[in-house]
């Protein structure tokens, strides 16, 4: 159990390192060192610490909420297709920093509307999907599907009528991009606070992915967990993509490829996709930094390039 978090942990490092010294300025590990312990030329430090490592982290962190958020989903709708944009949030997050955008808000504000956004898609699927009576996984897919094709429908409504000068600014920000973040620190200590309090009930979780039945049989209380699942895998999502835009395939091909090479064990794919989401998405970010540089890529057109192709491959080995 140790041994594969310690060799994704490892990567992870290495990941982060290459993303701080490739770029239109090439660091030297050395260097990256130098500045690392305060020492280094100004010009690096500026480069390394008040650039790239922000936005370095932030992709870290992005990939592991998204990550999370996918294996979570995929235990609460027990489908290994689901992923943390099935139920919607993402729609609601970006009509929120659209109508941001559209008010001429800043940073802070447009953050702050893609996450009220968010917040309101979840209670708006939960509330439609639980009626009057109880909620199924079922229904609950069903109603976010739904949910999702209105929020596409508002957001090609807000794009049409957008004067030309503001689309580029949202158009970014629908395919993903890392360096609108402004800080990393709050999807970090929520990335980590999540796996620390998802942890203890990973037992459960290998219960749960079984059938409600089998878990109730075996003392499970699956109606609190199926709720603690659902509330967390939205607040995970609602903070990546107020960090980083809508960001695709990550939170669906990570906890698919560490199932079929780790198991099914909750306990460590958990902590797993934490490590290789961020990983995945900080080698994806650095690509859309250095492919055509100076020029920068957002970085869900190269999430979507890598995950089409390897989610294809996935079908075709399942089958």
């Amino acid at each position: 159990m140790i041994r594969p978090l310690l060799s994704l942990g490892f990567l992870a490092c290495a990941a982060v390192l290459l993303a701080l010294g490739l770029g239109s300025v090439t660091v030297p590990l050395p260097e990256i060192w130098q500045v690392m312990q305060g020492e280094g030329s100004a010009l690096n430090r500026a480069l390394l610490l008040d650039l790239r490592l922000p936005r370095t982290l932030a992709a870290l962190a992005t990939g592991g909420l998204l990550a999370v958020a996918g294996a979570l989903m995929q235990v609460l709708l027990r489908n290994p297709l689901a992923d943390p944009y099935v139920l919607g949030l993402s729609g609601g997050a970006a009509v929120g920093a659209l109508l941001a955008m559209l008010a001429g808000m800043g940073t802070i504000l447009i953050s702050g509307s893609a996450f009220a956004g968010a917040m309101l898609a979840t209670l708006l699927v939960f509330g439609l999907a639980h009626g009057t009576g109880s909620w199924t996984p079922s229904r609950l897919l069903l109603t976010g599907v739904v949910v999702a094709a209105g929020w596409g429908a508002v957001i090609t409504l807000m794009l049409a009528i957008t004067p030309s000068y503001k689309l580029p600014g949202m158009l970014y920000w629908l395919m993903g991009d890392v360096s609108y973040a402004r800080t990393p620190w709050p999807a970090l200590i929520v990335l980590v606070f999540s796996v620390v309090l998802i942890m203890p009930l990973a037992r459960n979780l290998n219960v749960l992915a079984r059938g409600p039945l089998q878990a109730a049989a075996l003392g499970v209380s699956v109606r609190p967990l199926e709720w603690t699942i659902y509330l967390l895998a939205s607040l995970l999502t609602a903070t990546a993509v107020t960090t980083a835009g809508s960001i695709g395939f990550v939170g669906l091909i990570v906890p698919h490829m560490l199932r079929l090479v780790l198991g099914n064990d909750q306990r460590i794919i958990l902590p797993a996709s934490a490590l290789a989401g961020g990983t995945l998405l900080v080698l994806a970010d650095t690509l859309a930094r250095t492919a055509i540089a100076p020029e920068q890529l957002p970085v869900g057109v190269i999430t979507a390039l890598l995950g089409v192709p390897t989610f294809l491959y996935l079908l075709h080995r399942s089958r």
